[in-house]
Order: C-alpha cells, then sequence, then structure tokens
C-alpha cells in the first residue's frame, strides 16, 4: 500500500531538512508537558491546532471548553486501543485526523506518526483529505513504525523526512 518515493537510506538526509522550513520546538514543549500532565490544556490544544493547520481549525477549536478538552484528552492518552486514542480526540471542534495524529505523534507515550498530505504524497499515496479513516491511518501507523524501526531513526524524524522531501519535490497541483 504505501512506497518510500526515495532510499531509505536518504531518510536522516532529509530529516535534517525540515529545519529550513518550521520549528517544531513549542510543539514538542506542549507535547512533553502534556504527557506528564496525562492530559492537554485548551490552550495547548489551540497552539497545536494553529501549528499544523497554520490557524485554519482556530476558529473550531476555540468552542471547546477547558474541562471538555481536559477529558477528552485524558482518555486517550490513557486509552490502549489505538481507535479509540485518536477517534476519541476527533470528537472535539476542530480537530479531524490530522490535528488528531499531530496531538498524538506529540503527545502519547507511543510512537504516533503525522498523517497529511505531504507524509502520505512522499509514501506514494494519494491524499485522501476528508476521506481518512481509520484503516487508512492504522496501515500507515503500522508502515511507518517499521519504517522508522528500520531507519534506526525516531517517529519525529520520519515526520520530518516524509515532510521535507515533499515540500521540496511534490508539485502543487499533486496536493
Amino acid at each position: 500500500m504505501f512506497k518510500l518515493r526515495f532510499p531509505k537510506e536518504n531518510v536522516e538526509d532529509w530529516a535534517e531538512r525540515y529545519g529550513r522550513y518550521y520549528d517544531d520546538s513549542n510543539v514538542r514543549r506542549i507535547g512533553e508537558a502534556s504527557s506528564k500532565a496525562g492530559y492537554l490544556t485548551r490552550e495547548q490544544l489551540l497552539e497545536m491546532a494553529f501549528w499544523k493547520a497554520r490557524g485554519r481549525s482556530q476558529k473550531s477549536c476555540r468552542r471547546n471548553t477547558e474541562s471538555y478538552v481536559e477529558e477528552v484528552t485524558r482518555v486517550s492518552f490513557a486509552a490502549s486501543e489505538p481507535r479509540l486514542k485518536i477517534e476519541v480526540l476527533r470528537i472535539m471542534d476542530g480537530v479531524q485526523w490530522a490535528t488528531a495524529s499531530v496531538i498524538l505523534h506529540f503527545c502519547d507515550s507511543d510512537r504516533w506518526p503525522i498523517i497529511d498530505v505531504r507524509a502520505l504524497w512522499s509514501l506514494s499515496q494519494p491524499d485522501e483529505g476528508e476521506n481518512y479513516n481509520f484503516a487508512l491511518w492504522w496501515a500507515y501507523t503500522l508502515f511507518t513504525r517499521d519504517l522508522a524501526a528500520e531507519c534506526k531513526v525516531t517517529m519525529r524524524a520520519l515526520d520530518h523526512a516524509l515532510w521535507a522531501y515533499s515540500k521540496e519535490n511534490q508539485r502543487r497541483k499533486d496536493r
């Protein structure tokens, strides 16, 4: 189903290029803090959503109350069932598959990938956009976990590599 568009040996090189485009230090700090706390605050959710969607989902995310965000994310972070872990996040306003995957990627103790158009393209998959579903996300999760292990890189490094490769090679009409 997935096929890396560039040689596996180049994953680390592509990962290093990510820093040319974005700084993810703030969301990494949020992830560490929320992982220790066992939940996200509303402000942390808004920061993560802004980082992922560059503000496109801010208005919707603002409809979530502090207590709702905390309770939903507590359930997600404590869940052992992957489907519950990701799908419960999607009940929050403004949180779709990509943002939910960002939350798990940075905040949960397990290794979760970020699913988005760039990563999918770098793995020879057309972007499904609003048609993401659990089956796609789970297959993507298992594939990227195996790929990261095979390349001996973190999930974060693999995400950087997939994103940077797409940024530099994907034509705009393919996005």
